[in-house]
């Protein structure tokens, strides 16, 4: 077995921040990837496009559903990897997706080539949003497991960012290079990165769990800190192997298993429904809205260039707060505020629908409140809570089901919302938008524990209800007499 080495002082946290780094690569990689979409679009669809002929709005539509379509099922298919062949192999899996991506689009000019890069970039999302939060969370200790666990949205955030930015800037087969040199150059980097010292120890290597978790932490293998840590890891695993190996049925069977669920599946839906979905797609049409009689005249890659600045500003801005004001407030807050931004997004559609004077500048700002509250709580803050509140053998499986149902209401959302705001009217899918961000604010506040700083055990027992706690200390009382 191989030895590590820390370089650092003893207790440094840098040996799990570079970790944490490379193992939210991909998201970078990822969003450099949806980013490609929205100046390529543009590309693609005029009498300049490298395809030969401008391509039509189906074909369009097909590319950028196809992704989704095939993440649903393929969120299953990453935890069992996950849970099977390690975290590791399978993050590895997961950037060679990508690079298959962009080997197609530069070897093949078709449609079909392009639906297919397109559908390997699904099964690189759901690696990247059920492997990634956990893989984090693993190598994470609970001072700074926040503070890394952001890090899945900040680097998504700026990768488009990238894409919008490169996109505008480079020829078309130029950025293909550039996008296929980024998984390529994780793939090499990430040879370097040990497994999660959960998974070895669920795989019975001690040994190797031990050495992984003392460099990680910058101490020596014998230190107290070391065997106190994979001792609370061997008690969670122990708990876990009481349950059947039918996991769904014992998260939902389990009181405290169940609410965790819940929880998990409330902020994810949550955050996959709160708008942003729709306000991106519809950020054109708002803009043109804006600028008409007015000075405001910004072009589609420029709107785009500057809602990505804005999630970029928002993710950066969660992971310097997410450990100082707690997961609780910070999503309660985004979550109100994206909601009276959505509600005065169709207040202002509905005054101009009835023909009064609206300001140009409503809806850019409360379009820029909703992009940058999304980026800076209602999604990094999620992916982290899902993380926090389920014990390894769950986690896998908890995170594949919430995402494969935000990866299908996401899907919905740009199938249908067009057509049902040109139906019933904007205004009314956005108040819709209002009414479950601030469902979703009162929900954090009644029922979401804090997690910060907190241990498995204590986040259950934060979890349980009144009755259920003095029931606890009745039949402890009863033991000791």
């Amino acid at each position: 077995m191989a030895k590590y080495y820390f370089v650092f002082g003893e207790g440094s946290k840098i040996n799990q921040i570079i970790c944490a780094v490379l193992i939210n690569l991909p998201l970078f990689a990822y969003g450099a990837s949806i980013g490609w979409l929205s100046p390529m679009t543009l590309l693609l669809q005029s009498k300049d496009s490298p395809t030969g002929r401008p391509l039509t709005d189906t074909e369009i539509s097909w590319m950028a559903s196809a992704a989704y379509l095939i993440c649903c099922p393929a969120d299953f298919l990453m935890a069992f990897m996950g849970d099977r062949i390690g975290r590791k192999y399978t993050l590895l899996f997961i950037t060679s997706t990508l690079v298959g991506c962009w080997i197609i689009k530069l070897a093949s000019y078709e449609v079909p080539a392009f639906i297919a890069a397109r559908a390997l970039v699904g099964l690189n999302m759901a690696g990247c949003f059920v492997i990634c939060p956990i893989y984090t969370k693993e190598i994470s200790q609970d001072s700074i497991r926040g503070f890394l666990g952001t890090m899945l949205v900040l680097f998504q955030t700026t990768g488009n960012l990238f894409g919008y930015v490169m996109g505008d800037l480079l020829t078309y087969n130029t950025f293909l290079w550039v996008c296929l040199a980024l998984p390529t150059l994780h793939l090499i980097l990430f040879m370097m990165m040990p497994e999660s010292p959960s998974f070895l120890l669920k795989q019975g290597n001690v040994e190797e769990a031990t050495r992984v978790l003392a460099w990680l932490r910058c101490r020596t293998e014998d230190d107290v800190v070391i065997k106190n840590e994979l001792q609370i890891m061997k008690k969670e695993q122990e708990k876990d192997s009481e349950g059947s190996k039918f996991l769904l049925k014992n998260i939902l069977s389990d009181r405290i298993l169940r609410r965790a669920f819940i929880i998990a599946m409330v902020v994810t839906l949550a955050r996959e429904v709160c708008g942003a979905i729709p306000v991106l797609s519809f950020a054109g049409d708002i803009f043109s809205m804006a600028s008409k009689g007015s000075s405001l005249v910004l072009s589609p890659n420029q709107q785009a260039m500057m809602l990505g600045a804005v999630q970029v500003a928002g993710s950066a801005l969660a992971s310097s707060v997410v450990e100082k004001a707690g997961r609780k407030m910070l999503l309660f807050i985004t979550s109100l505020i994206s909601g009276l931004s959505m509600c005065g997004l169709a207040s202002w559609f509905l005054v101009k629908n009835l023909g009064y004077y609206a300001p140009a500048w409503i809806p850019v700002v409360t379009l820029c409140v909703s992009i940058f509250c999304d980026a800076s709580g209602l999604q990094p803050v999620s992916m982290v809570l899902t993380g926090e509140i389920v014990s390894f053998k769950y986690r896998g499986t908890v995170m594949a089901i919430t995402m494969a149902a935000a990866s299908f209401s996401a899907f919905l959302q740009m199938l249908f919302f067009k057509p049902l705001a040109t139906a019933i009217g904007v205004h009314v899918a956005f108040y819709f938008f209002f009414g479950i961000c601030v469902t979703a604010a009162i929900y954090v506040l009644i029922f979401i524990p804090e997690t910060r700083n907190k241990t498995l055990d204590q986040i259950y027992e934060a979890l349980k209800i009144k009755k259920e706690k003095i029931k606890e200390k009745q039949l402890t009382k009863s033991e000791d007499c």
